[in-house]
């Protein structure tokens, strides 16, 4: 009896639509919602996540070509848990400061777009950094060039440059931790007239999308290796492929997409 043949075997047209969207570092669950959407009408182009999951772990040889370390973004060959913790870092700035209790109502239910939360990754021994910013409603990312060293004028200057692209209805607050690279954060405030509020200490999860944001820049930047090498256009170029990845959160539209909706709207 012959093994039965798998919907993306026995579409090429599917198959190669996978694949493309694979290159571009979407998840398998962003790729299918990202084709039912694109394409409602075509159930040749419907698939569930799971059964592109079972094409690349089980049938991989076969059904889609790539390297399975290389068409899942992770770089992983096997399926893991993904509720592990975040490793935190340092806190310690001058009090006091506008903690994240005091956010308003409109930051935490993301319904008014402009509230930014922000963090660095650090490269090898510390020594390099790239400052990283996602935008609360449409989870838009920018990253940060910081030239020579991670210091507090050095990140104020970085961040004051990204926020100046922004038109003022997209600068309202940005979430930060605690963390001595945000020392000038007066000075950032003046300058952008964002308030800044800082999350408690040992407490990754209260900047969530940039923490998940964190996770998927290592695919790029990996730890222990020397992020000074980056130009601002390299940068550019990571944040606009994040940018062009469709959510689920955001019905499958794609940050790119809801940014730009933002921008018109507002012209």
């Amino acid at each position: 009896m012959r093994p039965r043949v798998g919907k993306i075997a026995g579409c090429p047209r599917l198959c190669q639509a996978i694949q493309a969207l694979l290159d571009e570092k979407l998840s398998p669950e962003q790729v299918a919602g990202r084709l039912r959407r694109e394409h409602p009408d075509d159930p040749e182009l419907h698939v569930s996540h799971e059964t592109i999951y079972q094409a690349l772990y089980v049938q991989g040889r076969g059904e889609l070509r790539r390297e399975i370390a290389g068409a899942l973004r992770t770089g992983r060959a096997v399926r893991r848990p993904r509720n592990r913790p975040h490793p935190t870092r340092r806190s310690g700035l001058p009090k006091p400061l506008v903690m994240i209790s005091e956010r308003p109502a409109e930051v935490e239910d993301r319904a008014v777009p402009g509230h930014w939360e922000g963090d660095l990754i650090l490269g090898a021994y510390a020594r390099s950094a790239i400052g990283t910013l996602v935008e609360r409603s449409t989870r838009y990312v920018m990253l940060v060039h910081l030239p020579g060293d991670r210091s507090a004028s050095t990140v104020r200057d970085g961040l004051i440059a990204a926020m100046a692209a922004l038109p003022a209805h997209l600068r309202r607050s940005l979430t930060w931790d605690q963390g001595v690279e945000m020392a000038k954060h007066r000075e950032f405030t003046l300058a952008t007239d964002m308030q800044v509020y800082f999350c408690d200490p040992h407490s990754p999860w209260q900047r969530g999308s940039n923490e998940n944001t964190n996770g998927l820049l290592r695919q790029y930047f990996p730890k222990s290796t020397d992020l000074s090498v980056h130009s601002p256009d390299d940068l550019a170029a990571v944040a606009a492929q994040l940018n062009r990845r469709p959510r689920k959160t955001l019905g499958w539209d794609t940050p790119a997409e809801r940014l730009a909706k933002l921008l018109d709207a507002n012209q």
